[in-house]
């Protein structure tokens, strides 16, 4: 089915402001994967934040021209689905754990603002820890010294009790 002009222009705004907001988009073949498959893609990628879009390479261009995605457009071949995301990572993972469960998706080629990535690069930064893990390690790194900081605070009040609990046990005896 062939789309109208208004439809084409109202697609390109719509993947336009997707892109504008972008921290990594990834290009993937997707030549010979089922319906179905593409479905559970889809799903997996809505559950983690991530965009994912079939469209024709020429709306794509236009879509990223003027953006800092525009290096990209040279890998805009063939039948490429476009997974986008604010999250580099959580686009990255999505992409690359499905290509290892269905090898008809292979990865061609991903983009970062003003960086093109290889698929060997898009690998790697799938490897990389999600932006909700990192933020959780920066909050414990920044909360361990005055947790720290209450536990010997608290230590101090606690081994005067347990003195003055000693000298009565002591005493009692004593007597």
């Amino acid at each position: 089915m062939s789309l109208r002009l208004g439809q084409k222009q109202e697609l390109v705004s719509e993947i336009g402001e997707k892109i504008k907001d972008a921290g990594a988009v990834v290009l993937a073949e997707y030549r010979g994967v089922e319906v179905q498959g593409m479905t559970d893609l889809r799903n997996k990628a809505r559950e983690q934040g991530v965009y994912i879009r079939v469209l024709k390479n020429t709306l794509a261009r236009r879509a990223v021209s003027g953006t800092p995605f525009e290096d990209l457009s040279e890998h805009m071949k063939g039948s490429l689905a476009y997974g986008i995301s604010i999250d580099p990572v959580a686009v990255a993972k999505v992409l690359v754990d499905y290509a290892k469960e269905n090898e008809k998706l292979v990865i061609k080629a991903a983009a970062m603002p003003n960086k093109v990535m290889l698929p060997l690069e898009v690998k790697q930064l799938a490897t990389m820890p999600s932006r909700e893990e990192l933020l959780a390690k920066l909050l414990g790194t920044l909360q361990a010294p005055s947790a720290k900081m209450v536990r010997v605070l608290a230590e101090v009040p606690g081994s005067f009790v347990r003195t003055l609990a000693a000298i009565r046990d002591q005493k009692q005896k004593a007597a």
